[in-house]
């Protein structure tokens, strides 16, 4: 049972690490950041740095609340335009799914980590408990390396593959004047993949190190 514990703590390490910088990235003001990196490329058909902020933080908080497609197809431009096609709003509604589940999956695994430690305290393995954070630690470590290197090797393949495992067929290939790419250009992605995986391995390496040395 100790075994179990131990080993179970491990694979709930390596999947609660990244999911949590997967949220901290799901805010708001993030995308601003984002436009304010060196060599951030502008949109070539026209949006001002404002106006981008302005759309794409209403792409994230649709992602994270708990409103309909409405709030995106409702939308308009000055000119009384959708920002925002039909086309453009399915993909979104299978985004927000998406994420509610990644979130849901973080949340059940924060609480089932938290019961272990609890477990382990009260029997006593609390050792083996630090000792599963820590193997899950540096297996994280390595799982984002061998990722990393794929992602460097081939970011388009990397990006069509993780596409791939969410979302059925096209629905996720846009036009370059589309919003959602204006919004969200190639940069971004790569930008989000080197927070998340450059945060999960530091993180990880920390865990291992750390806990195996106590």
């Amino acid at each position: 049972m100790k075994s179990f514990l131990s080993s179970l703590t491990s694979i709930l390490t390596v999947l609660i690490v990244p999911l949590i910088f997967v949220r901290i990235l799901l805010i708001p003001g993030f995308p601003a950041l984002e436009y304010s990196m060196p060599g951030f490329p502008a949109d070539q058909y026209g949006f001002s740095n404002a106006e981008r902020v302005q759309w794409a933080a209403y792409g994230i908080q649709y992602l994270v609340n708990n409103t309909g497609p409405e709030y995106l197809a409702d939308l308009r431009f000055s000119n009384d335009t959708p920002v925002f096609n039909e086309r453009e709003v399915s993909h979104m509604l299978d985004v927000k799914i998406v994420v509610k589940q990644v979130l849901n999956v973080l949340l059940a695994a924060l609480i089932l980590h938290l019961v272990l430690g609890v477990v382990a305290w009260r029997r006593d393995w609390l050792e083996a408990y630090f000792q599963g954070i820590s193997r899950g630690g540096w297996f994280l470590l390595a799982l984002i390396v061998t990722l990393g290197l794929l992602a460097i090797t081939s970011f388009s393949q990397f990006f069509t593959a993780f596409h791939a495992v969410f979302f059925e067929g096209d629905s996720w290939l846009f036009s370059y004047s589309d919003t959602l790419i204006r919004l969200y250009p190639i940069r971004f992605w790569q930008d989000v993949v080197l927070y998340v995986f450059g945060g999960a391995a530091l993180a990880g390496g920390m865990l291992g190190w750390f806990l195996a040395k106590k």
